[in-house]
């Protein structure tokens, strides 16, 4: 089923729109996520590329690094506000994967597991299963 969602960054420069299924949500506590986004986890809703479509009034600007996993990644973000927009790995380029903060309605998004919980700070309390490694991409 297609769920079609709308997303922005805080200043509104960097708008996204999606009109295809949402793949698999899922909460990130290693370390590179929470630094990255300043927070306990991240949430971050899988899509298809081909379905996405940016429109950008600032510039998108991007870190690329190898990650905890062994694996790069690349983290894109608005260059004016900062907002974390998504997250695209080399070797799944017909996915990216978006913030779920930024995405509207928020309801749509489901997450269903936690990935690397040995990263987990010990406050962050969440009722989904866990695993220690990261979720297994489509």
């Amino acid at each position: 089923m297609k769920e079609p969602f709308k997303a922005w960054c805080l200043c509104g420069g960097i708008q996204l729109s999606y009109s295809g299924e949402l793949g698999p949500a899922n909460y990130c506590h290693c370390e590179d996520c929470r630094r990255a986004n300043g927070s306990a986890f991240n949430i971050g809703v899988r899509v298809d590329r081909k379905d996405l479509e940016v429109k950008a009034t600032t510039a998108m600007k991007s870190y690329r690094f190898v990650s905890g996993s062994g694996r790069e990644i690349e983290r894109c973000f608005c260059g004016n506000c900062g907002s974390p927009i998504f997250t695209l790995h080399p070797d799944k380029p017909e996915y990216a994967w978006v913030k779920a903060g930024i995405m509207d309605p928020p309801e749509i998004v489901k997450p269903t597991c936690e990935n690397w919980i040995k990263d987990k700070v010990k406050w962050a309390v969440i009722d989904v299963p866990e695993s220690n490694e990261e979720s297994k991409r489509a």
